[in-house]
């Protein structure tokens, strides 16, 4: 009687570790999600994006956000001087970027959130190229073809180091 007890005892203590990993959010996206090939996924989207920039490659940029984009851009008076002057028209009116992330955190098997820095450069009416620098926060959505695009950003001039 002693022995079927514990045998008892045993097989529910087994039964509830196991009911417990298969509830585990974190456990289970840890089987399935490789973080380095997703990583790697959105470097590889932040690479065509600022190609597209210096490109001016519309059509690509399009490609790399989802239809419902929405951007904040930094309102600082240099941001607003760049909208008015700028050449270039549109949700990025410069010539070139250069993104600098701090952190990228994977936060399912669809979304993402992308930290850094970005330096942005633009011609004045007057032919002088003008740097500018931002911190942004980039929610990146992953699509069905498995390309992650910037579905929101939000930016600011004061710079994080």
């Amino acid at each position: 009687m002693r022995s079927s007890i514990i045998l008892f005892f045993v097989l529910i203590l087994v039964s509830c570790n196991e009911k417990s990993h298969k509830e585990d959010p974190e456990f289970s996206n840890s089987q399935t999600i490789n973080i380095q090939a997703e990583l790697a996924s959105i470097e590889k989207t932040r690479q065509t994006f600022m190609k597209a920039v210096k490109e001016g490659d519309g059509e690509t940029m399009g490609k790399i956000a989802t239809s419902d984009i929405k951007i904040i851009s930094p309102g600082s008076s240099d941001w607003m001087e760049m909208y008015k002057e700028s050449k270039n028209q549109g949700p990025f009116p410069y010539d070139s970027i250069i993104m600098s992330p701090i952190e990228t955190i994977i936060a399912s098997d669809s979304i993402a959130y992308d930290l850094g820095v970005s330096r942005v450069y633009y011609t004045n009416s007057e032919g002088n190229v003008v740097e500018l620098k931002d911190s942004f926060l980039a929610i990146l959505k992953k699509g069905e073809d498995g390309t992650w695009r910037l579905h929101r950003e939000v930016a600011s001039s004061n710079v994080t180091d």
